[in-house]
């Protein structure tokens, strides 16, 4: 239910995102009223004990409702963390907040059985903040037939449409996600493309010991391998039609393995696991935005140089940009649009858009949580 005494003077809003990459909780301070505007950013990341726990639970195991129950309760501590610091940094009061809106951590998301779950507990984060918060964002799309999946094309439409080019927005964390925005309002599609960044890193790591290739550094070294790229493409995922949406459930370290990597040189692989993410981009905007004049990187993965420039080669009628180009910082967008929809909630807004995530029509996004 939509709470009925909400403040109207109240024009604040935080909005938190920890997403696919597991790298940590990115914060923002926003305000919709007049125009979307962010107001400062907070970022921490997450210790290697709650990486691995998070981790873990993204595949079954023994007392796994104990452990994500624990995991939920260490993230809504995080989360507290970065709301904290970024009210320091911006010089606000906790009580000229209107609402946080909480992603919280996807460790599951199988819409092909009627669920999505993302961890927190938004009951501790309201307690610890003493702020009201917004979250379970997803769940009312799945239950009207939706995937849940994605939700910020809905705001990429209102920050990035134009009435005279075509453009696209991909946002590259852990998993890749692409808005395609014809000219002049014309009909949004948005859906996830296949792996961003998660098994980049992941190979990263295990081969280099670092968390994840810079500028794609060493993926330049290597050498693309044709027959396994074909290998990759070949995978169910990557042809079916929108509205579709995947993650961790799908690609992970398993199913990655599970292709006789022994054989190839190491960094041979991480250049083909670039030409993954760069490839199924490609084909998604050439099938669904054919004529994009501009695509919009954000994400973490915008600042893979040699991703941008695989990607740049693939497309070379769209000039690929970075959404900081249009004054909007590409590296807390996630944030913003979480915010975003923690402001429609509580303005009593739908906030999903059917045509992308397959919903029977436009819904209120969200469980509220008072402080």
């Amino acid at each position: 239910m939509v709470p009925s005494n909400i403040s109207s003077e109240q024009k604040l809003v935080i909005g938190l995102m920890s997403g696919t990459s597991l790298d940590g909780v990115d914060a923002v301070l926003a305000t919709f009223d007049p125009a979307p505007q962010t107001l400062a950013d907070a970022y921490i990341p997450f210790d290697a004990e709650l990486k691995s726990l998070l981790l873990s639970l993204n595949t079954a195991q023994p007392d796994e409702l104990h452990l994500s129950a624990r995991a939920a309760n260490e993230l809504s501590i995080r989360y507290a963390e970065v709301v904290q610091l970024l009210l320091a940094k911006a010089n606000v009061r906790a009580e000229d907040i209107l609402a946080i809106g909480n992603h919280g951590q996807t460790i599951r998301h199988r819409p092909d059985y009627g669920y999505t779950l993302q961890i927190g507990n938004h009951a501790l984060l309201a307690e610890l903040t003493g702020i009201p918060v917004v979250g379970d964002f997803r769940s009312r799309d799945i239950a009207a037939g939706g995937q849940g999946a994605p939700l910020v094309p809905a705001f990429h439409l209102n920050l990035f449409a134009s009435d005279t080019q075509h453009v696209g927005v991909l946002n590259i964390g852990g998993i890749a996600n692409l808005t395609c925005l014809p000219a002049g309002g014309g009909m949004v599609r948005g859906f996830d493309t296949g792996p961003g960044n998660l098994l980049m890193d992941y190979w990263c790591g295990k081969h280099t010991g670092f968390p994840y290739d810079k500028a794609g550094a060493w993926a330049k070294s290597g050498t693309l391998i044709p027959s396994l790229l074909a290998d990759w493409l070949a995978h169910a995922f990557f042809h079916l039609p929108p509205p579709k949406s995947t993650g961790r459930d799908l690609f992970n370290p398993a199913w990655l393995e599970s292709h006789e990597l022994h054989q190839y040189q190491a960094q041979d692989v991480q250049a083909t696991l670039l030409a993954l993410t760069a490839t199924s981009v490609a084909n998604s905007v050439k099938i669904h935005l054919p004529e994009a004049e501009i695509l919009y990187l954000c994400g973490g993965g915008a600042h893979n140089m040699a991703l941008r420039e695989h990607i740049a080669s693939l497309l070379p009628d769209t000039h690929i940009g970075v959404t900081d180009d249009t004054g909007v910082p590409g590296d807390t967008l996630e944030a913003f649009a979480f915010a975003w929809l923690a402001w429609r909630f509580c303005q009593r807004q739908t906030g999903n858009l059917p045509q992308v995530t397959g919903a029977r029509g436009e819904r209120i996004l969200g469980a509220y949580f008072p402080a």
